[in-house]
């Protein structure tokens, strides 16, 4: 592919093709840097800061989560600029991600430090919107977010990292209103780093020859051909903590029925899982955006029954 031909290419998996195309370059360069081309990635970061607000049995909390939204929109896209600077050689190497800016050389690195300053102020305003104790919690996520780019090289589970810093936003948010019997928000932040390999797991399908030629790793490559149990055994251990989670903070049993939807997409997600098939994979990943709602519905109920 000529430079002129990836400049104005949109990356293979973006979702919102006609609005990114329609931007000038450099724009839409700084767009896909930050992946607003591909929301699902900041619906993963929001649900869990969800989770801990609504288990919280403090209502709905509608300004809070609209804080909380920005803020997955912004540090989502803070951690893409990060891992892309991080990662760009990799990406080079590898046919889906080649095109990406930094990759393809169409944003420099010191342009993509900048960015990356700009997104993180915005963070930060959305931080200081907090009471102290979640700014606390919220800070030390960065630790997770600063070592993640490093782990395809050093583990072959780079997604049980991942997983451990994508749901982070569930102690941020149970941090903010309760801030104590934390037994529950490990519980379900433990059961959504589970979710997150499963889920991650199938993304990395697509990817499996090119890592496997370059030396990334992932669950995928070590899954082998039994992706399917694998990413079954994830999802049925989260499942299992987030009942747990429940069950602390009310112990009846009634309130595991408000898993069985989300459960039930789970379960629909690997049984139609269908490696062969390009499109399979990604379609399954992106569907995670209703399982985290059907979650956030299920902690919501949980969460303000009798309240």
């Amino acid at each position: 592919m000529s430079s002129s031909d990836s400049a104005d290419t949109i990356v293979p998996d973006s979702e919102h093709r006609g609005l990114i195309a329609r931007l000038p370059q450099l724009p839409r360069d700084l767009a896909q840097l930050a992946r607003f081309d591909r929301p699902i990635g900041w619906w993963l970061l929001f649900w869990p800061c969800v989770f801990g607000v609504w288990l919280s049995g403090a209502g709905w909390q509608w300004g809070l989560l609209a804080w909380l939204l920005v803020g997955a929109i912004a540090m989502r896209g803070a951690g893409c600029v990060y891992n892309d600077i991080t990662d760009a050689e990799l990406d080079r190497k590898v046919a889906r991600t080649a095109s990406r800016p930094i990759a393809s050389g169409r944003v420099s690195k010191r342009a993509a430090w900048i960015w990356l300053g700009a997104l993180s102020l915005i963070g930060l305003v959305v931080l200081l919107q907090l009471p102290l104790q979640a700014q606390v919690v919220a800070l030390a996520s960065l630790l997770l977010v600063a070592a993640y780019p490093f782990m395809k090289r050093i583990t072959w589970w780079p997604q049980a990292w991942l997983g451990l810093t994508f749901n982070w936003g569930v102690l941020v948010g149970w941090a903010t209103l309760v801030g104590e019997n934390w037994g529950v928000a490990l519980a379900v932040y433990l059961g959504c780093a589970l979710w997150t390999v499963g889920y991650d797991t199938i993304y990395a399908v697509q990817d499996r020859e090119d890592d496997a030629l370059v030396g990334i790793r992932s669950s995928a490559l070590r899954m082998g051909g039994k992706v399917k149990q694998g990413v079954a055994l994830c999802y049925g251990g989260a499942i299992f903590l987030w009942g747990l989670g429940f069950w602390l903070l009310r112990e009846d049993w009634v309130s595991w029925i408000t898993l069985l939807p989300v459960g039930w997409h789970l379960a629909w997600q690997v049984v139609t899982l269908d490696e062969s098939d390009p499109d399979n994979p990604l379609a399954r990943f992106r569907s995670n955006r209703w399982a985290g709602f059907l979650l956030a519905a299920a902690c919501f109920v949980v969460g303000n029954a009798g309240v």
